[in-house]
């Protein structure tokens, strides 16, 4: 990923960075949901990630990781909004995946209208 070798990890690595240097060997088409979720949580990979992430979640707003439902849309709202200044493309499906939500469901409120909120303020709009 990247074309950039980051080696192995160091010997004093915590769980989560072991995990980083794993999944950036894993190929792109076999990362899951969670994999996805915890590489953009970390700002790794995003140009060439997101639109995976984004395929997923045009198939359902809702994919999750581990966590809960919709983590994975709530780590790609975390995505810094210079990327998606850079790829209107990449704001337009995201756009396309918040307006099909279901915003009537009682876990919306709680998990993610905050996150879409503060999303919105950080692009402007």
């Amino acid at each position: 990923m990247e074309n950039s070798d980051w080696g192995a990890p160091p010997a004093d690595a915590t769980r989560l960075i072991e995990t980083v240097h794993r999944l950036r060997r894993k190929p792109i088409a076999l990362l899951t949901a969670e994999d996805l979720r915890l590489l953009l949580g970390q700002d790794v990979g995003v140009p060439i990630l997101l639109p995976h992430a984004l395929a997923m979640l045009e198939h359902d707003p809702l994919c999750e990781g581990d966590l809960y439902p919709g983590d994975l849309l709530a780590a790609t709202l975390r995505i810094p909004p210079s990327h998606w200044h850079a790829r209107p493309d990449h704001l337009e499906r995201l756009e396309r995946v918040i307006a099909a939500l279901d915003t009537t469901a009682e876990d919306f409120d709680f998990l993610l209208r905050k996150p879409i909120a503060k999303f919105r303020e950080q692009l402007g709009s």
